[in-house]
């Protein structure tokens, strides 16, 4: 089934907070905030001019699909209010199946990164010194090799158009507090092996990932913003992966090669995606979708 593709939201109805790379926030209350999923994609820090038909209802489907698994590792901000509850009737066409009404928390200022295998800016960072935001680890480990054990590797949360830095975990403290780091760090942990132990079932590895907490009034964390989606984390076909080479994954890494392909200096504006790498990169969002939420 075909749903209107959208590329940002017009929500009157409620007050408008911000826009980021991908999701549209209104206040709902005091205490409460709409976020609205887009179908808008982001490379380099660049939004694209092209949204990428059904990204929004994958990324919230995938999102809702973990926090109701992994609902016992943590509380987290949904309220399991009915988006389309919160706007005007002839507003709701934009919420249905790509939104949700969560609490307002206060956001820890780190991004919770959690690495199962070397790859990415980790295993930059590898080659270069040979540990990952401080951790020290083995000599000779092939790119995408899976790590002898799961790390925390936070980052910073960087402002809008800059990238995020990985920081040690010492820094970390320094930003969120020696609890609240502790916290994230063990939370971080376990959701992550949770979820790798049941994606491998499903002939997925997820190769790393990051969170994102808040805290409430008296200091209670919480897991908000999404989880565990392609735009979040590194899914790895497990059929296809060896080690030595960046495996192919299911998010937009067919959109990343292509613009590096183009005579582009990844500042805005962007160049416009051609049918055929939209038509991949939206099949590339559903079927990741299918495998990890289909029925065993």
């Amino acid at each position: 089934m075909s749903t209107p593709t959208l590329f940002e939201s017009t929500i009157k109805s409620l007050p408008f907070l911000h826009r980021g790379k991908v999701r549209d926030i209104y206040a709902v209350g005091e205490d409460k905030l709409l976020v609205i999923q887009s179908d808008r994609l982001s490379a380099f820090d660049v939004i694209l001019p092209d949204p990428i038909p059904g990204k929004g209802h994958v990324l919230t489907a995938m999102s809702n699909f973990w926090f109701a698994k992994l609902g016992h590792v943590i509380p987290n901000h949904l309220t399991h209010i009915a988006p389309e509850s919160v706007v005007d009737a002839g507003e709701r066409d934009q919420v249905i199946g790509r939104a949700m009404v969560v609490r307002k928390f206060k956001p820890l200022m780190i991004e919770a990164v959690v690495r199962g295998y070397i790859i990415g800016s980790g295993w930059k960072d590898y080659q270069k010194s040979g540990t990952v935001c401080g951790i020290k680890l083995p000599p000779g480990l092939k790119e995408a090799e899976q790590l002898p054990e799961v790390i925390f590797t936070p980052a910073t949360k960087a402002p809008a158009g800059q990238h995020d830095e990985n920081i040690s975990y010492a820094e970390a403290e320094k930003i969120v507090g020696p609890e609240h780091a502790a916290r994230a760090r063990a939370v971080s942990i376990q959701l992550y092996s949770e979820a790798a132990a049941y994606a491998k079932r499903k002939g997925i590895i997820i190769a790393d990932t990051k969170f994102e907490f808040g805290t409430d009034e008296a200091g209670k964390l919480f897991l908000i913003d999404e989880i565990l989606t392609p735009d979040s984390s590194r899914f790895w076909p497990a059929s296809e992966y060896r080690t030595g080479i960046s495996p192919p994954s299911f998010d937009k890494q067919i959109v990343r090669n292509w613009l590096e392909t183009q005579p582009w200096n990844k500042k805005h504006p962007a160049p416009r995606l051609p049918p055929d790498i939209l038509a991949k990169t939206t099949q590339t969002y559903h079927e990741v979708l299918r495998l990890l939420t289909a029925d065993n």
